[in-house]
């Protein structure tokens, strides 16, 4: 459809415009947060022409008896609008489908929110999605997204519910083709001061060539969010359902490639954080953290555009090793912690090398902060977090906490964090690793020279030469076609 986002129209246009195509048809059922998305197309006029049904399962009895019981009680999650989906979508091929089939492109909008309570005890947050047709008779296609409400006012929220609704409904029919277009034009009408989408998955036939981890990359990178998850198999997940009330350690790094050194690092690091005596070792999530920074190179201008086939080619490398990606918009660690902690109040691993802890003690780092580096450490290990520090070779010398000297005004601050067993050293570590580092494994790959295979994991080398990833030359042999991951 059209590739060019009209910033200009508005809400009821938008409502407007849909409701006077004759082909577009189908129902509106939504839980929680009011009535607003099916609202706004009734006050646009013309809505006999687009609206089958709406209904709101609001009582949670009426919603089990409609939607089937979930295992899990959680009614504003993915499997309760999935089960929406499912049962709204069915029910218009069922009843209409022989009827005006032929001339109809169903669509089955649901959404199950949580708005902001009296009391404002809650945070406002919910999943939307749509299963619609793009042809008479045609499969169907799926977009749900994951949405935080953050406006401190339950009527504000609820209306920009119902903007967001009418904007999605508007992007599956109208900017269906251009993903980018789709994704800023869930934004119309509204700022980012009111809400993040920090989750969105497309799927279906309009959308086989559709990378959502690309999708995700550009949540963090526009500004819709600022993490986003997807787990070893690539597919989207929205971070909560991910983290909520898990221990999590954490690894961040630019991973171009990851080497044989982070997996020491990762593996020593949460083998010690299991040793914890309130950690609970059955409800531990790993992830492995990119950031947008990270995702630049080292030596260009920061401001430059991230390479996406570069982002997905480290993602390919770090999912086919089982691990779960976090993109990130913190390029301090405090900002990470800050984050992860409104989603788990368990404790927390952050396995990082020496240099990083040399870093995190630099006070230039803090300048925009009013309480500086105070205000930074008050965030970062006043909550459940524990480091843990990965040596570092130096001119034949290991350096690692023993060895750490901060300036001496901050001194105290550090023999404190040490003593309440907030910073610890990473003890069982591969002593032939510290001299590797990532810079000079790239540069080898990239001059084809010999042996550097060993200092990545076997099947990572595999992949490197069967998709000549990271500037590695390679003959591809005619006609062979490389496996994807």
């Amino acid at each position: 459809m059209n590739a060019v986002h009209n910033k200009d129209i508005g809400t009821k246009q938008k409502a407007l415009a849909i409701n006077l195509d004759p082909k577009i048809y189908g129902s509106f059922a939504e839980i929680g947060a009011g009535q607003d998305v099916a609202a706004n197309f009734f006050k646009a006029g013309a809505s006999s022409g687009t609206i089958a049904k709406t209904m709101s399962a609001y009582d949670m009895t009426f919603s089990d008896a409609i939607y089937g019981v979930q295992q899990i009680r959680r009614y504003v999650s993915e499997n309760r609008l999935i089960s929406m989906l499912e049962h709204e979508y069915g029910l218009l091929i069922e009843r209409l489908a022989a009827q005006r089939g032929d001339t109809t492109t169903f669509f089955a909008f649901s959404d199950t929110m949580s708005a902001l309570n009296y009391l404002k005890t809650n945070d406002g947050h919910g999943w939307m999605g749509v299963r619609f047709q793009l042809e008479p008779n045609g499969m169907y296609n799926n977009v749900v997204l994951h949405v935080k409400l953050l406006d401190n006012d339950n009527n504000l929220q609820q209306q920009a519910v119902g903007i967001l609704g009418v904007n999605l409904m508007y992007a599956c029919f109208y900017y269906n083709e251009v993903p980018p277009v789709f994704l800023f034009s869930l934004m119309d009408n509204l700022s980012k001061g009111r809400i993040q989408i920090d989750m969105i998955r497309f799927e279906g036939p309009n959308f086989i060539r559709v990378d959502n981890r690309l999708m995700s990359l550009h949540l963090v990178k526009y500004g819709f969010s600022d993490a986003a998850v997807f787990g070893p198999d690539g597919k989207n997940l929205q971070p909560s359902e991910v983290l909520y009330k898990k221990h999590i350690v954490v690894i961040r790094g630019r991973f171009r490639p990851i080497i044989n050194v982070h997996l020491d690092m990762l593996s020593n690091g949460v083998k010690q954080f299991l040793q914890e005596p309130d950690v609970d070792k059955g409800n531990i999530v790993v992830i492995s953290e990119l950031t947008l920074q990270s995702l630049k190179e080292r030596n260009a201008d920061q401001s430059a555009e991230i390479d996406e086939k570069d982002f997905l080619d480290r993602v390919d490398i770090l999912c086919s090793l089982g691990q779960t990606v976090l993109i990130s918009d913190f390029h301090e660690y405090y900002k990470l912690v800050a984050y992860l902690s409104k989603i788990t109040p368990l404790k927390m691993g952050v396995v990082l090398g020496y240099p990083n802890l040399e870093y995190i003690f630099s006070e230039v780092h803090y300048q925009d902060l009013p309480g500086g580096i105070l205000e930074s450490f008050a965030t970062l290990f006043s909550r459940k977090v524990k480091l843990f520090i990965y040596p570092t070779l130096r001119e034949g010398v290991i350096w690692n906490c023993l060895k750490f000297y901060p300036p001496p005004h901050l001194m105290d601050l550090y023999r404190y964090l040490i003593a309440n067993n907030k910073i610890e050293d990473i003890r069982h570590y591969n002593e032939n690793n510290l001299s590797v580092q990532t810079d000079i494994v790239l540069q080898l790959i990239k001059q084809g020279a010999e042996g550097w295979e060993q200092y990545v994991p076997a099947e990572v080398a595999t992949i490197i030469k069967d998709r000549c990833l990271f500037g590695y030359v390679c003959e591809v042999e005619p006609g062979k076609d490389v496996a994807p991951l």
